[in-house]
């Protein structure tokens, strides 16, 4: 038996939960790969996979060779693909993460033209308001903002950006400017009810305060947010680039900048190190180019 071709066959009933499913992506019958996977457990000498009328599930210690064969798997692939030139000419699937707005507003316009530049590679993006588990979710580079927990990823700083309370001027002539952090009480708030929201505004660099916000209007999208800002209805406080747009256009203006806090940095990321692939190590390469040369995020 070849134990590579029975360990992806394992590895992909196990990924399907089935074996007819696992049979048509892999262009064998049913029966054969039910055959590869119990000579596998044979070999092994340990039940892989529970078979019931309904569904097939990994065994405890089917969960744990699972998880080796994949490493090894994909360690086999990585083999071949510098045998083959991958680390030398970017080609594959590039998986990229970031945050909704941010990966919309500045991620996707350079994995498009990166893309145009790299016609080999295909693009998958995932920009989603969560913190995502790069290796179990597959991602190939992220772009992150914040300080960022020991990982031993390689972290490329590529700028910085700040939190603003913002309002349009038309609200401002008609409630006026608040000019120190207390005076938000007496202010409209419009506030996002995202992940990384906070009631409490946190102010200043040595001298830190924080005020306690009671919004009028909670809203579930930045956007959203900044668009009740933007028609004058209230104040509202959200990452500098997320506005960047109306702050150009005068449809927005900031207050209280005297009280900002530190800045949070902008990393590109990757788990790869110096085994990254052509095309990791080539849009990595071009998207800090990029990042760093925004105005937006020095």
């Amino acid at each position: 038996m070849d134990r590579w071709q029975a360990m992806k066959v394992f590895v992909k009933v196990a990924e399907l939960e089935g074996f007819a499913d696992a049979a048509r992506q892999l262009h064998m019958s049913p029966p054969a790969v039910t055959r590869i996977v119990s000579s596998l457990e044979d070999m092994i000498g340990t039940r892989l996979l529970v078979r019931t009328t309904r569904s097939v599930k990994l065994s405890e210690a089917g969960a744990r060779y699972f998880e080796d064969c994949q490493k090894l798997l994909a360690d086999l692939a990585d083999a071949e693909a510098a045998a083959a030139g991958a680390y030398g000419k970017p080609v594959g699937t590039l998986t990229v993460t970031a945050s909704v707005m941010f990966g919309t507003m500045f991620v996707l316009p350079i994995l498009t033209e990166f893309f145009d530049r790299y016609p080999d590679v295909v693009g998958r993006s995932l920009f989603v308001d969560r913190t995502v588990n790069i290796v179990d979710e597959g991602i190939d580079v992220a772009v992150r903002i914040g300080h960022l927990p020991d990982s031993g990823f390689t972290a490329i700083r590529v700028g910085q950006v700040k939190r603003v309370i913002c309002g349009s001027p038309a609200y401002f002539i008609k409630y006026g400017v608040p000019t120190i952090p207390s005076d938000l009480s007496q202010h409209r708030i419009v506030a996002s009810t995202s992940a990384w929201t906070s009631l409490e505004w946190r102010f200043g660099l040595e001298r830190k305060s924080t005020v306690h916000v009671n919004p009028r209007l909670f809203c579930n999208t930045n956007e959203a947010a900044i668009s009740a800002a933007a028609q004058g209805w209230g104040l509202t406080r959200v990452l500098s680039y997320q506005i960047a747009p109306q702050l150009e256009s005068g449809e927005l203006q900031t207050v209280l900048a005297d009280y900002d806090e530190e800045a949070l940095p902008i990393h590109v990321l990757h788990p790869e190190g110096r085994q990254a692939s052509a095309k990791v190590r080539a849009f990595v390469d071009f998207a800090v180019a990029k990042l760093r040369a925004n105005r937006h995020f020095n």
